[in-house]
């Protein structure tokens, strides 16, 4: 599933209204609204790589309208049930949810007019199989918007900590790999269009609830917190696939 937990860093994912999926939005996690500012229309066909509870299928399906089709992938089966639930209760009958993994998506060539994900790429062990994946089920001319957790660098025992990677954090690389991955993949116009820096305190946070794991004492966060505030930030990232 997604990660970025409860912390007030995933409190600055960009929602500002969900108040029409309350369960949803209580059940999902993020670290940015890959849907704000995308450019959805009426009839879309968008596909949501982890897509966990649902929430960013619930919005999106509010996007395509009923003539449109919404695709969600995840590979647990509670996500996928809850996603299925919400969808239902809310009569979003376009929505559809697949088991699957984000590296080898169950969804056909060229299907997608957007891809989205929502701070799910960084827990992946291939990243070039993704980027792969997702250039392959997009239409030509077809558009990504993806919201993840990028870090400047990181200290080998944290990228080697299985908590940390529940975190949204060991398995972060850097904006400029992430860029490359996505051009690599043979997409264009790819850029960063929004950031969102933490703080020492949303690092805090991060440390201390969303990484129990690591049991670290009051003097290492200190100078975790010293040395890396500023490095660890969510970006959007968007672009699209060419017509050629």
């Amino acid at each position: 599933q997604s990660c970025c937990t409860s912390s007030p860093a995933a409190r600055l994912a960009g929602y500002e209204d969900t108040q029409q999926h309350t369960e949803a939005a209580g059940a999902s996690f993020g670290c940015g609204n890959p849907l704000a500012f995308a450019g959805v229309k009426t009839g879309d066909t968008v596909l949501d790589l982890g897509s966990g509870a649902g929430l960013d299928l619930l919005l999106a399906a509010e996007q395509t309208g009923a003539t449109g089709r919404v695709i969600g992938v995840d590979m647990t089966d509670d996500m996928i049930a809850a996603a299925r639930r919400h969808a239902l209760d809310a009569g979003a009958t376009q929505i559809e949810v697949r088991r699957g993994l984000i590296e080898d998506l169950p969804v056909r060539d060229g299907q997608a007019d957007w891809v989205i994900s929502n701070c799910v790429i960084n827990l992946s062990p291939d990243k070039p199989a993704v980027c792969a994946e997702l250039a392959r089920v997009m239409k030509p001319g077809g558009q990504f918007s993806i919201s993840d957790i990028v870090v400047q660098d990181l200290p080998e025992w944290i990228r080697d900590s299985a908590a940390a990677w529940s975190a949204c954090v060991a398995g972060a690389i850097s904006e400029q790999d992430y860029l490359q991955g996505l051009r690599g993949a043979g997409l264009t116009e790819v850029e960063v269009t929004d950031r969102i820096v933490y703080e020492p305190s949303q690092l805090r946070a991060i440390l201390c609830e969303d990484i129990p794991g690591l049991d670290l004492e009051p003097a290492m966060i200190d100078a975790l917190l010293k040395e890396h505030a500023g490095k660890v930030w969510s970006a959007r990232f968007s672009g699209r696939k060419s017509t050629s």
